[in-house]
């Protein structure tokens, strides 16, 4: 007891201690306008060196900030959720190298040192998905993982095109590769961004993703996985061309739109915010596709602090409950967990955007700026609709789990009495609350002059308010709701089964890459690879060498004799 303590004691000491080292050399960089390229090299042999490259500016240095910070909140968190586990050294281990990798990524300004760092979480995340090693964790971690394979082999493919540049280090070449120049690499890096992001059609896995330990939710989708695929495309976004940004800017809409709409009809606690999530992402991607690289930076921070205090709370809820992730056997949770339920509705409006919290200074202006930008009719309907349907699913939310009667029946022994899970939340809260107004003043020292009409002006407020009715009205005449649905189920089915998409990335399509991986695997690898390839010229290679090694043994001389003396023997006869 006391090691599984002081590990996630000095865990959260060592992060925080970087966190803060991180944001002060952020803020520094940031104010002095200076950018740190650090170049060291490990090895030379002959010509060939092998250099690892650094980038420290404002922007991964605040990242990281951020990264290191929600990092130490959750792993301070996990001592009192993971309390009593067998393998909570594992656990801790495992969260720690996630947290390594993403270091890795956001630091790095050459492509195969970001594949590390890629893959690092790709592999990491796969062994927390199956952390608790049942049938479903089993599934859901081969969706993740081969999913995330998709993106993996887009880098790999990106790297070997990325060679034509002569260096590795795109940092130093992304505003060159304007317009078309280079358009395949750049169509295989938002593929890559696209399926760690979980964008269409890649987005079954991140729901799935859930069946990992809450603690690790909590990091996983605020600011590690999910949104390296954003910071990819934020690094990458002055070399997109506009035959890649149109594109783009559909799928991550239909995104957003999609899983606000699967939220509404979802029961699980972690599903519905995971589905969260995915709108956010969706956000981001829209506004980066949009070419506003800064708001998408912007919103990526601050939606990280205020979701990871969502799956906080949510997973306090979930311990509390003993385990009970269905909103519909929850109720009247805040009248036994008070201080939870407050750092819940505090995250909640601000994933909202309601006024002065953090969600609102970003969320508010990406939709002005996109209102004012050139985007269609039918862009302009996603946004809508998907704004609505983000305060819709969270009212629904609040009215399933927090208020109307108490579901649990026996259950009455629930209360905020773990100050290990509620500490972390305190702190995350005040995230919540200041860190809108301080990040909008750091990053935008100049503000936007956004010009709308009255109408696009208050259409943001207007949407958020019918959205909150509907979640909550809706819900309390939950019979009638729920009997009229009846007559629509094919509609109802299709909405909240994600279009789906978890059907479609599992059907077939897994059993057949698999089937041929086998064939290939059985007929090239251990096949004509075998006789033909590899394999095969090492072994002629080694018959070759030992008939060499016996000619020059010591048999050499004796031959060497036979043949001196029939030479003799013939020039005496010839003579």
């Amino acid at each position: 007891m006391i090691w599984k303590i002081s590990m996630h004691l000095t865990s959260m000491v060592f992060l925080m201690f970087f966190s803060l080292i991180s944001l002060y050399m952020s803020l520094f960089c940031l104010f002095d306008k200076t950018c740190y390229v650090i170049e060291w090299e490990i090895l030379t042999i002959n010509s060939s060196s092998i250099v690892a490259t650094y980038i420290f500016d404002w922007m991964s240095l605040m990242f990281m900030s951020f990264v290191m910070f929600i990092s130490a909140m959750v792993l301070y968190y996990s001592g009192g959720y993971m309390e009593g586990d067998t393998s909570f050294d594992r656990f801790m281990y495992l969260v720690l190298a996630f947290v390594l990798s993403m270091v890795f990524l956001i630091i790095s300004p050459n492509l195969i040192s970001i594949l590390l760092g890629w893959d690092g979480l790709g592999l990491v995340s796969y062994a927390l998905v199956i952390y608790y090693q049942n049938e479903k964790s089993a599934n859901a971690g081969m969706l993740t993982v081969l999913s995330n394979r998709v993106g993996d082999v887009a880098i790999l493919l990106s790297i070997a095109l990325m060679f034509v540049e002569g260096s590795w280090n795109f940092i130093f070449y992304v505003f060159y590769l304007d317009d078309n120049l280079m358009l395949l690499m750049k169509i295989l890096v938002v593929v890559a961004a696209m399926t760690k992001s979980a964008q269409i059609p890649f987005s079954a896995w991140l729901p799935a993703a859930m069946a990992a330990p809450t603690p690790v939710s909590a990091l996983v989708h605020s600011s590690t996985l999910v949104t390296a695929g954003v910071y990819l495309l934020i690094r990458f976004s002055s070399a997109l061309s506009e035959t890649i940004l149109p594109i783009l800017l559909l799928f991550s809409s239909l995104t957003m739109f999609m899983s606000g709409l699967g939220a509404n009809f979802e029961y699980d606690l972690k599903k519905i915010i995971a589905l969260s999530t995915l709108s956010q992402l969706g956000v981001m991607l829209s506004i980066l596709s949009l070419g506003f690289k800064d708001l998408a930076f912007f919103h990526l921070l601050t939606h990280a602090l205020f979701k990871a205090l969502l799956f906080m709370c949510a997973g306090a809820m979930i311990h509390n409950v003993k385990e009970y992730q269905d909103i519909r056997l929850m109720g009247g949770l805040v009248v036994f967990m008070p201080l939870t339920c407050m750092c819940m509705n505090l995250a909640n409006l601000a994933l909202c955007g309601t006024p002065f919290l953090a969600g609102f200074y970003s969320k508010d202006l990406i939709l002005e700026v996109a209102f004012m930008s050139w985007i269609n009719v039918v862009i302009l309907f996603l946004y809508v609709f998907a704004t609505m349907l983000t305060v819709c699913y969270t009212f629904r939310l609040i009215f399933y789990s927090m208020t109307g009667e108490f579901n649990l029946a026996s259950f009455s022994n629930i209360s905020d009495t773990s100050p290990i899970m509620t500490s972390p939340m305190l702190a995350l809260s005040s995230g919540a609350i200041l860190s809108g107004a301080l990040l909008s003043w750091l990053i935008f020292p100049e503000a936007y002059v956004i010009c709308l009409s009255p109408f696009m002006k208050s259409l943001v407020l207007v949407v958020s308010v019918v959205g909150g009715l509907m979640g909550y009205l809706l819900n309390i005449m939950n019979v009638n709701f729920k009997l009229n649905s009846l007559g629509f189920y094919p509609l109802v089915v299709f909405s909240g089964s994600m279009w789906f998409l978890p059907f479609l990335s599992t059907f077939n399509i897994s059993s057949v890459s698999l089937s041929m991986g086998q064939v290939y695997f059985k007929m090239i690898d251990k096949g004509w690879s075998e006789t033909s390839g590899g394999q095969g010229l090492f072994s002629t290679l080694m018959s070759v060498s030992k008939s060499h090694q016996q000619v020059s043994n010591s048999n050499f001389k004796s031959y060497m004799k036979v043949f001196l003396v029939l030479m003799l023997m013939l020039s005496f006869f010839n003579i």
